[in-house]
This record gives structure tokens, sequence and C-alpha cells, in this order.
């Protein structure tokens, strides 16, 4: 009963929140190309749906290693949808890269339009890399951040695997720094049957940026490595800490 009542009340102010976004879509357009407000309105949904218990955590680390001011390529691990709406505490304004597949959702989908966040096809590879890239790079431009799973898929045990080599081109042909983030127990916020896991703690870990001249300077697949192994090590840290 609790469960059913924490969708409802999520869903009442989803659907008021996204009715605002596209007010908002309309009205801030000619003076707000970051779309900082619909993001903010997006902010606030998550708000809601991680605050009405207070049993369910969200505990941030490394907020140091974030400068407001940059815009950043944002490479997270990917666990579960919960993903996308655990890291809206952080300061920063970012588009999701995300299949077409998550579009189709009712009121999420439409989001994802209202917000500027980059649809791809995964079923055409190079395709979706000419979007990521003409897209990313237009978005950047404009001081916002651009959030990428460079494992291209979810983790189907919870683990860090190989990473493809689209975010780390993006940065690196955008000029701007690489901003690593760790996200621990997202795929336990659900239970099955859809129930609430009510006292589940989700860690959310900021690593220190690779500056954009490093990006610049050095091999992708370098830079790329040592990202992955940083995740990973994070990652373990944050598990054994528990």
């Amino acid at each position: 009963m609790l469960t059913i009542l924490f969708y409802l009340v999520v869903l009442v102010v989803a659907i008021l929140l996204y009715v605002a976004s596209f007010i908002a879509l309309v009205v801030c357009y000619p003076f707000d190309k970051k779309r900082v407000v619909v993001h903010t309105l997006s902010k606030w949904i998550t708000d809601v749906f991680f605050g009405i218990s207070p049993t369910m955590k969200r505990e941030v680390i490394g907020l140091e290693n974030i400068d407001p001011g940059k815009a950043y390529v944002m490479v997270l691990n990917h666990n579960s949808m919960v993903d996308i709406m655990s890291i809206y505490n952080l300061p920063l304004v970012f588009k999701w890269v995300s299949k077409r597949e998550v579009y189709r959702i009712p009121i999420v989908g439409r989001l994802l339009y209202a917000h500027g966040d980059i649809v791809i096809n995964r079923a055409s590879a190079k395709e979706a890399m000419q979007l990521v890239h003409t897209k990313g790079l237009e978005w950047l431009s404009k001081g916002a951040c651009v959030s990428i799973f460079p494992e291209g898929t979810r983790s189907k045990d919870g683990e860090i695997h190989n990473f493809k080599a689209g975010a780390f081109i993006l940065a690196k042909d955008a000029g701007v720094p690489i901003l690593p983030i760790v996200l621990d127990g997202t795929n336990r916020v659900v239970r099955k049957g859809w129930l609430m896991n009510w006292r589940n703690k989700i860690t959310i870990r900021v690593l220190p940026p690779i500056s954009a001249e490093e990006v610049k300077e050095r091999d992708i697949k370098d830079v790329m490595g040592q990202v992955h192994d940083d995740m990973v090590s994070a990652l373990a840290e944050i598990r054994a800490a528990k």
C-alpha cells in the first residue's frame, strides 16, 4: 500500500512538472540556451522521488571535484534506470545520451525531448556515434555537460565492464575535461514487483576530473584505461566501506 501511494505522489508531481517543463521550454528558450529551468524542474521530480522516505539516502562524495562553471563530459557506470535520476543533486546542468527505447516511456520520453537529451538508435552504431558527437559538441559549446555511460549498456552483475571510446573522443574534440562518477546502490532502489526498498542508500562518488589539456595531449586509449581503472577502484572502496 505504501509503495502504491508513493508512486501516485511521484506521478502527480511528475505530471505537473512535465507540463511546467514544456511551458518553461517555450517561455525561456530565447535566453536559456542550456535549458537550466527545465533541468531544475526535473531535479525537483527526483527530489520528490528520493525525499519522500527519510530512510532512503543519497550520499555524495567528492563534490569538491566539481567546478559548476565548467562543461564536462561526465562518464558513469550503469546499473539501472535509477542511475539517471540519482545524480540530479549534483550542481551541474547535463544532457543524457539515452537509447530511443527510453523515449517511448510515457512522460519520461517527452521530458528527454524537453531537456535536449541525445536520443540514439543503438541498432546503428555508426549513426549513433555521429549523433552523440554532433549534438554533444553543440551542448558543450553552450556550457552544458554531456552524460554518457561508457559501457554502452547496463551491467548485469553490478561490476564495471569495458568502455567504448565515444565519450573520450567527444571530450578531446570539444576541448573539455572528463568527469568520472561512480554509482553504487541504484540497482537496489526498486525490488521485485516494483516494490520500493525504503532503506536503500545510493552512493555517488565524484572522482577528480581529467583536465581538458590532459585529454588533448594523451592518447585516448590511455585516458580511457585510466578512467576505467580509477572507477573500478573507487567502486571497490565504496563497497569495502559498507
